[in-house]
C-alpha cells in the first residue's frame, strides 16, 4: 500500500515480454541472451521516437511509460510488427505510484502486465480505458476481443487487439471503416535484380519508407503486416482500396547491377489508379543502410505535401454544406498559402467553422494561430491586439493537445517567431518537430527562419536548402526563397539575397517582409533607384512602418544591419 507521501498519477503503461522465452532459453541460452540485448535497443529506439521511456526491466520483460495513449498504441503496433523474436504487449491507462528512483508501481502497471499475458505472440492487447481516449483513424485498427477476466484480479475489462495475422484477416474479411484523414498503404517492393538473395534489400527499403511515413500525423499509414499479403501478386488499386480502405498506394521496385542500384517509387490514387507522383533514385551500395535512410527521408518529404495538395482539391469540390472539420481545415490551408489579405480572413472564418465542429482539432488550432499571426505582422486590421491574443492562445492550445504532431508544432513555432513572442519555446518546438519527422520540409523551412533570426545564417541556409531538396515544388517556394535570402543577408551576401528575393516576391507578392528585406539589400548595395522602388512597393502592401519589421532579427548587430539598409533606401 502506498504511503501518504508517495506520488500518484495517471499514466499510460506498455508491458512487453518475449513469447516463449523460457523454451528459447532452454534451447540456446547464449543466443537468447544476445537476442534480448538487441531487442532492448530496438525497444529503446521506438520508445524515444514516440516520447516514451523504459522504467523497468526483468529478464525478457520490459515496462514502458508514454505521455499519451495514442503514442503508446502506435509504439505497441510498431513493436508488435518489428520485434524478433516475437513479443506480447499490453497497454493500459491507469493509476500508478511513482517511486523515488523513477519506477512505477500500482494498479495501472498490473493491468498492463495482465493484458500482456493474454496477448498473442506478435500482437498487442489494449484496454478499453486506452481505446476510449483515441480518435480515428488508428482506433479503426483496434478490434474487440470481448470482456476479459484478468488473472488474479476481480475486475474485468474489454480488451482490443491487433496483430499481424489479425490485421490481414480483418482487412480482407470486412470493408474498412471510412477515415477522416487520408490513408496510405506501402506495398512490398519488387525485386527486379534477378537475384532472389537481393529480396532483403527490397524488403528493407519498404520497411524504412513505411517507418518514415508513419511519423507523419496527417496521413494514416497501414501497417506493413497488412500489405505483406500482396507480395509478388499485387492486385488492382481498386481491390487494395476495397480491402484496406486506403485512398493512396505507394509502390516501389529495386534493381541492382553490380555495386549500383536504382530504386523507383510511385504514388497512386487508389480510386482510379491514376499516378500522382513518381521518382527514381540511382546510387551505389557502399552503405546500404545510409542509402535506405536517404531514400526514405526523401520519399517522406514529398509524399505529405503531394497528398495534401490532392486532398485540398478533393475538398474544394465538395459542397460546403457537406464538409466536415477536416475539409474546412484543408480549405483554410489553401487560403493561407495565398498570403492574400482577403484570403487570410476567409481562412480564419473556415477554421472557426472547423473548430466549432471539433474544438480540440490541434492542426486547425495551429493554422488558426498562424493566420491570426500573419494578420498581425501584415497590419491587415485596424486593431491588431485581438488577433495577436488569439494567435498565441490557439498556438498554446495546439501545443498542449498535440505535442507529437510534427507539422502542428512547426505551425505553432512559426507563430511564436512571427510575433516575437517566445523564441526559446519556438526552438524547442522545431527541434521536437524535426525529431518526430525529419522528412518534414515545413519543419526544416521554419527552423531556417529561426536560425537566421538567432544570428546563425550558415545553419539557416543549410536548413532551408534541406527543405528545398525535400520538396522542390512546394507551394511555400516563395517562403523558402525568402528564408534563404534572409540567411544570405545575415552572411552579408546582399547580391545573392536580391536575386533570391526577386524570384520569391512574384510567387507570394503579399509577403511584405520580403519587400522590406529587398529594400535593405538594395540599400547596402547602394542601388538607390531599386531601393526606392522596393520601399514604395512595400508601402502599398503593408501599413506597418518598415523600421518596425525587425522581429526576425534577434541579434542587435543584425537589426542595425537591416535598419542601415532601410535608412539608405529612405534617403534614395
Amino acid at each position: 500500500m502506498a504511503s501518504n507521501n508517495q506520488v500518484r498519477k495517471l499514466a499510460t503503461i506498455l508491458a512487453l515480454d518475449v513469447a516463449g522465452y523460457s523454451a528459447r532459453t532452454e534451447a540456446d541460452e547464449r543466443k537468447t541472451t544476445a537476442e534480448i540485448a538487441t531487442l532492448r535497443t530496438l525497444i529503446e529506439d521506438v520508445a524515444v521516437c514516440h516520447g516514451g521511456r523504459i522504467f523497468s526491466t526483468a529478464g525478457d520483460g520490459f515496462m514502458l511509460e508514454f505521455g499519451s495513449c495514442l503514442a503508446a498504441v502506435e509504439a505497441a503496433f510498431r513493436l508488435a510488427e518489428t520485434c524478433e523474436p516475437k513479443v506480447r504487449i499490453g497497454v493500459h491507462l491507469g493509476d500508478v505510484v511513482v517511486q523515488p528512483n523513477g519506477d512505477l508501481l500500482g494498479h495501472g502497471v498490473n493491468v498492463a502486465a495482465r493484458l500482456m499475458a493474454r496477448s498473442d505472440p506478435g500482437g498487442a492487447l489494449v484496454s478499453a480505458a486506452v481505446r476510449q481516449t483515441i480518435r480515428d483513424p488508428i482506433v479503426d485498427r483496434l478490434v474487440s476481443r470481448g470482456i476479459l477476466q484478468l488473472d488474479k484480479m476481480s475486475e474485468t475489462t474489454e480488451a482490443f487487439a491487433l496483430s499481424g495475422v489479425e490485421a490481414a484477416a480483418i482487412s480482407v474479411s470486412r470493408p474498412a471503416t471510412p477515415r477522416t484523414e487520408p490513408s496510405l498503404a506501402v506495398l512490398p517492393f519488387q525485386n527486379l535484380s534477378g537475384d532472389p538473395e537481393q529480396a532483403y534489400f527490397a524488403d528493407g527499403m519498404m520497411e524504412e519508407i513505411t517507418t518514415a511515413l508513419s511519423r507523419i500525423r496527417s496521413i494514416f499509414v497501414i501497417a506493413s503486416a497488412s500489405t505483406q499479403q500482396y507480395k509478388g501478386k499485387p492486385p488492382s488499386p481498386q481491390s487494395i482500396r476495397r480491402d484496406l480502405g486506403v485512398r493512396y498506394i505507394l509502390e516501389g521496385s529495386v534493381r541492382r547491377a553490380g555495386n549500383r542500384v536504382r530504386i523507383a517509387v510511385k504514388l497512386t490514387d487508389a480510386a482510379d489508379g491514376s499516378q500522382l507522383w513518381a521518382q527514381h533514385y540511382d546510387d551505389t551500395l557502399d552503405d546500404v543502410f545510409a542509402l535506405q535512410d536517404r531514400v526514405a527521408l526523401s520519399v517522406a518529404g514529398i509524399i505529405e505535401p503531394t497528398v495534401q495538395d490532392v486532398e485540398i482539391r478533393r475538398a474544394a469540390h465538395r459542397p460546403t454544406s457537406n464538409t466536415d472539420a477536416y475539409d474546412l481545415y484543408l480549405k483554410a490551408v489553401a487560403l493561407v498559402d495565398t498570403y492574400e489579405k482577403d484570403a487570410m480572413f476567409e481562412a480564419v472564418r473556415q477554421i472557426d467553422r472547423a473548430l466549432a465542429l471539433d474544438p480540440n482539432y490541434a492542426r486547425a488550432l495551429s493554422v488558426a494561430g498562424y493566420a491570426h499571426g500573419q494578420i498581425v505582422v501584415s497590419g491587415w486590421a485596424a486593431d491588431l491586439a485581438p488577433h495577436r491574443r488569439l494567435a498565441l492562445d490557439y498556438a498554446s492550445r495546439a501545443v498542449r493537445l498535440a505535442p507529437e504532431d510534427a507539422d502542428s508544432l512547426s505551425w505553432n513555432a512559426t507563430t511564436y517567431i512571427a510575433l516575437d513572442a517566445d523564441y526559446p519555446l519556438a526552438k524547442i518546438l522545431l527541434d521536437r518537430s524535426l525529431a518526430l519527422n525529419p522528412g518534414s520540409y515545413i519543419a526544416w523551412m521554419m527552423s531556417a527562419f529561426l536560425r537566421a533570426a538567432e544570428g546563425d545564417p550558415d545553419t539557416a541556409a543549410e536548413h532551408m536548402q534541406t527543405s528545398m531538396r525535400l520538396n522542390p515544388s512546394s507551394s511555400d517556394r516563395g517562403h523558402q526563397l525568402g528564408g534563404l535570402a534572409l540567411a544570405r543577408f545575415g552572411q552579408r551576401r546582399f547580391d545573392e539575397a536580391v536575386q533570391l528575393l526577386k524570384e520569391a516576391i512574384p510567387l507570394q507578392p503579399s509577403v511584405s517582409f520580403n519587400l522590406a528585406l529587398l529594400a535593405a539589400c538594395h540599400g547596402h548595395l547602394r542601388d538607390a533607384k531599386s531601393a526606392a522602388v522596393a520601399l514604395e512597393h512595400y508601402g502599398r502592401v503593408s501599413t506597418i512602418d518598415v523600421d518596425k519589421r525587425v522581429s526576425l532579427f534577434r541579434r542587435p548587430d543584425l537589426r542595425d544591419l537591416y535598419l542601415e539598409g532601410i535608412a539608405f533606401a529612405r534617403r534614395a
